[in-house]
């Protein structure tokens, strides 16, 4: 049954980024012109579809693959902001997605099937890497030194009051008193195996104890915070709300949580026939620190800003491109 629920969400997912047109594609949302990325007679007016999924990071991440091939001259079609992992991975695997980028942790894990992540960030992008083109002929490259690992957070008012500094502590606080252990998780989280199954068995942790509630991810860091709905929440570790909201991450002192070093990934085929695209992205993807991408998450997130306008300012002041 497992693999039947697996099958139909799969071509639920298929029938979804066909019916959303991703074959298609829309235009770059905003004008760049060439800065220390020059024009390439090797992508002049190559077709290239970029895509990501749709949360704030990602639709980032997208915009700066955009821009950087789009000064290079590439014919560049946008379709970011795709929901789900798995529909992401799907389009890419189908061919209606040239170029994305994904985290190494949910490859090893959830496109790979593999359930102990390997605790080394560069390891880990190694073992991807490695196992992904062998079996299915996608090529990862240009890993980030960002981590956008899972991670549980509560207030700063909550850690005061439970003393709680490590999931240790957490998974002691749960089984003393599920009440103080209320925890908000987002939809993905709660069902991805490096997620919260994964987590409540590592740290042996009751699942049936515990007040879960289910929400969108966006929920999570405002509930979090004002502590009502819930005293713990589930995040990415680089999200800017959580510097914003005064938010405290907790120690993942038995090493559950997987490297999510973001990396380019593209079809072997079209990695091969254009080798620029790696050499353009890679002096990008080494600027993306954790610091770096929680500073441009934070503008979205809690500035309002777009994040098309985030990405495209950051390559600006980069000198990677101009704005035209």
């Amino acid at each position: 049954m497992t693999r039947v629920w697996r099958a139909l969400a799969l071509g639920l997912g298929l029938a979804l980024v066909a019916a959303c047109g991703l074959q298609s594609g829309g235009a770059v949302p905003l004008r760049v012109g060439p800065g220390s990325i020059r024009p390439s007679p090797a992508l002049d007016g190559v077709p290239v579809t970029v895509g990501s999924k749709d949360f704030t990071e990602q639709n980032i991440l997208g915009y700066l693959i955009e821009f950087a091939l789009t000064a290079a001259g590439a014919e560049v079609r946008d379709l970011t902001n795709i929901q789900g992992s798995n529909s992401v991975r799907d389009a890419q695997l189908h061919g209606q997605i040239d170029i994305a980028y994904e985290y190494t942790g949910t490859g090893w894990i959830n496109y790979l099937g593999n359930e102990k992540p390997v605790p080394d960030e560069i390891g880990q992008f190694e073992a991807v890497r490695d196992a992904d083109l062998a079996a299915h002929g996608m090529v990862w490259t240009a890993m980030a030194p960002m981590n956008n690992t899972y991670a549980l957070v509560m207030s700063a008012r909550t850690a005061q009051e439970t003393g709680v500094r490590t999931l240790s502590d957490y998974a002691a606080l749960a089984a003393a008193d599920p009440a103080a252990a209320a925890i908000c998780v987002g939809t993905e989280f709660n069902v991805r195996q490096d997620g919260f199954p994964g987590l409540v068995r590592k740290y042996e942790i009751d699942a049936g104890k515990v007040r879960k509630q289910i929400v969108q991810d966006a929920v999570v860091y405002q509930a979090t915070a004002d502590g009502r709905q819930c005293r713990f929440g589930s995040v990415a570790a680089t999200d800017g709300r959580i510097p914003a909201l005064n938010l405290v991450l907790l120690q993942d002192d038995r090493g559950f949580f997987p490297k999510y070093n973001a990396a380019l990934v593209m079809r072997e085929s079209f990695a091969d026939a254009h080798p620029e695209v790696a050499e353009i992205m890679t002096p990008i993807s080494q600027r993306l620190t954790n610091e770096t991408i929680t500073e441009l998450n934070r503008q979205v997130d809690v500035d309002g800003r777009e994040p098309a306008e985030v990405a495209r300012d950051w390559m600006v002041a980069q000198g990677f491109v101009t704005a035209r």
